[in-house]
């Protein structure tokens, strides 16, 4: 939920990790801000950006086969996946919003990898506008946290 609590992570240290973002350029204006904010916050926790490999594909679709091309290098503590999807007047949101978490899920699980999804679903553009900056933001703290955390139960 926009705005809830969030709790406070034991550890958000991003030194040494190396993460992978993969970025849909339908809604550019939106993804594009979601990945600054990731990046930046990335960078303020300690990842550096020689770590970050940022890739980008045509839309929330393809977000899922891009990440497991990620997945399968073994070389990333987490992944990233920045996409927007807003409501518009066919069934073609519910199957792009609905199938996109679905395999940006199966890759996490299938990799036991952790992925940050940041695929917005807005009703509208505002919507989207007013979660940008937050949402790249918590997408950076996620992945920092949960890339600790699989370091910890391993």
């Amino acid at each position: 939920m926009f705005g809830a609590d969030k709790g406070k992570a034991d550890r958000l240290d991003g030194k040494g990790l190396s993460i992978g973002i993969v970025q849909a350029r339908w809604n550019d204006g939106i993804t594009s801000a979601l990945a600054q904010a990731c990046k930046g916050e990335l960078a303020r926790l300690g990842v550096e950006p020689k770590d970050i490999d940022h890739v980008l594909v045509p839309g929330a679709l393809e977000i899922p086969v891009a990440l497991q091309a990620m997945a399968e290098k073994n070389r990333y503590d987490a992944l990233v996946a920045l996409g927007c999807v807003i409501r518009g007047e066919t069934y073609h949101f519910e199957l792009v919003a609905n199938e996109s978490a679905a395999g940006v899920t199966r890759v996490s699980l299938d990799y036991q990898l952790p992925v940050a999804n940041v695929i917005l679903t807005t009703e509208n553009l505002e919507q989207a506008v007013a979660r940008q900056t937050e949402k790249g933001v918590d997408a950076a703290r996620v992945v920092v946290e949960m890339a600790n955390l699989m370091e910890q139960i391993g």
